[in-house]
């Protein structure tokens, strides 16, 4: 497997290596040439990276992945792994960040010492991360061959891994679990790292989206994957391929979303800022172009219509043949704009929840609407006359054009 060098210089990144006396050594585990400690300071790194970040990289690096700090806004970093060539002229990515919500300054350090603990601390020495695993075995930390960050014991097990705690991206051979902690949860947009209203999860034997809104307690579905039929067992792993395998269960199967490509074991899986599902592949064979997007779930064309991202068309507009096509005004429709806001609704449309989520009925059309009038949470609500449902909806967002008579839509409007 071709190696790249490591991108750095002395006066970048201040080393120490931590050794300790005879006194001290009675629970030292790590041995002194395998503890670190990197400071955040000096200059920047000049390659191209996601985001438009500026970027410090440390010397824990195995190709393509390697440990950075990184930031879109200054003084406010993020201790991430990096895939991709630094030295081609195709764009770096971030796969796994540590400290999402909890960004460190100028002089923060990274510390591994010889208890075991990988510490992230902030230039005044408030601990921003940790991995908590003082005092557990471990003996030394690695980064492997798919980009799976370890600290492991004598044995070889590992006592922490980076791919138990996912951001926004799975990598090949990550597991995500039924109705557990691991979830992929969009940032919030390219210069904001932090979490996002986007999360991607497995749940009984569906792969399902969600969009997290202020408005409502429980997050709303907006895609939900084909069952997965006589499988019963907890978790998916991302495989070669853009596979999810049900692992533990009596029959075997996987979920498709494209096919292997170059070196797939250099393939992720991300929740776009927008609410989209993307896979990616890196070819290190090449400088430029070396990454391709191998799949979309809104692609507008084979999959998910782009009307069904929750905020396709902004916090309101009528979204037709993927594209923003009208705003609601309360005597018609007018040319949308990114200034569109919650006017009387047209019939004929229906909200980006209403592929998965009929609503509460029967009932009759004027019940609903006394519902939703009473509710002071509700913005709006989505009637069908055929089965007499009605669909309650504390945010409103992209709207689908329908051609069926019978959908009725009604926005709130005070008096």
């Amino acid at each position: 497997m071709p190696c790249s060098l490591p991108e750095f210089s002395l006066p970048l990144i201040t080393i120490f290596f931590l050794v300790f006396g005879a006194s001290n050594v009675a629970n030292a585990i790590v041995p002194p040439s395998s503890t670190f400690k990197y400071v955040n300071e000096g200059e920047f790194g000049e390659y191209s990276v996601e985001y438009l970040a500026d970027y410090r990289p440390l010397l824990t690096y195995l190709f393509p992945f390697q440990l950075c700090f990184y930031n879109t806004t200054p003084n406010a970093f993020t201790l991430a792994l990096r895939m991709g060539s630094p030295r081609s002229e195709s764009i770096v990515r971030w796969v796994w960040e540590a400290n999402r919500g909890r960004l460190v300054r100028e002089n923060a350090t990274l510390t591994f010492g010889s208890d075991g603990n990988l510490v992230l601390a902030d230039a005044d020495g408030t601990v921003a991360w940790q991995t908590a695993t003082a005092n557990n075995g471990v003996v030394g930390l690695k980064i492997l061959p798919n980009g799976n960050l370890v600290l492991y014991d004598k044995k070889g097990k590992f006592i922490w891994q980076s791919f138990d705690h996912p951001t926004d991206t799975l990598l090949v051979g990550q597991t995500l679990r039924s109705n557990g902690p691991n979830k992929l949860v969009s940032r919030m947009s390219i210069a904001d790292g932090s979490e996002g209203p986007y999360r991607f999860v497995m749940e009984q034997r569906f792969l399902k989206m969600y969009y997290k809104t202020k408005n409502s307690a429980s997050p709303l579905l907006y895609h939900r994957s084909d069952e997965f039929v006589g499988k019963t067992e907890q978790a998916y792993t991302y495989e070669l391929g853009f596979t999810f395998d049900m692992k533990g269960s009596t029959s075997s199967g996987t979920y498709i979303f494209s096919r292997p490509k170059y070196n797939s074991t250099y393939s992720l899986l991300r929740v776009e800022p927008d609410g989209n599902l993307k896979s990616y592949t890196f070819n290190e064979n090449v400088d430029w172009g070396a990454w391709e997007t191998t799949f979309k779930l809104f692609d507008g064309d084979d999959h998910e219509s782009l009307c069904n991202l929750p905020k396709k068309c902004g916090s309101l507009g009528i979204c037709d043949d993927n594209q923003c096509v009208a705003c609601p005004k309360p005597k018609g429709l007018t040319g949308w704009s990114q200034s569109c806001a919650p006017p009387a609704l047209l019939p004929c449309v229906e909200h980006f929840t209403s592929k998965y989520t009929e609503g509460d009925g029967p009932m009759k059309l004027n019940d609903c609407r006394v519902k939703c009038s009473n509710d002071c949470g509700c913005l709006g609500f989505f009637y069908r006359e055929e089965s007499s449902k009605c669909l309650l909806v504390p945010e409103l967002g992209t709207l689908v054009k329908v051609t069926n008579l019978a959908h009725d839509a009604y926005i709130k409007m005070p008096k």
